[in-house]
């Protein structure tokens, strides 16, 4: 069986006179998510971080929520209970020995 190791993978593209793209892929399971309030300017925030890069994500301009940070939020819980739903259907049809091998 192929070993499938950890990774973060993080480009970054500058090019003239457009807007820098940063790109960040998780292939972890050494990744932290967590979530949670400001207290100091009361705004949410959502955090994914491994030991290569962290992901902030939080309201537009640090400020007030507004619909568009609803539905951003909403967007977000939608994906994660997708990928949750994929990640334990793909875990259950795994034969046991690779099912039960320990997370990296």
């Amino acid at each position: 069986m192929r070993e499938h190791t950890p990774y973060t993978y993080v480009t970054v593209s500058l090019r003239p006179e457009s807007t820098p793209h940063v790109g960040v892929s998780f292939h972890t399971s050494g990744l932290k998510v967590r979530a949670g309030l400001l207290l100091s300017s009361p705004r949410p925030y959502l955090e994914l971080c491994s030991y290569e890069a962290n992901v902030h994500v939080s309201t537009t301009g640090a400020g007030p929520v507004t619909d568009a940070d609803l539905a951003v939020a909403r967007e977000i819980f939608t994906a994660a209970a997708r990928y949750l739903a994929e990640c334990e259907q793909l875990h259950a049809e795994q034969p046991a020995q690779d099912a039960s091998e320990p997370a990296a």
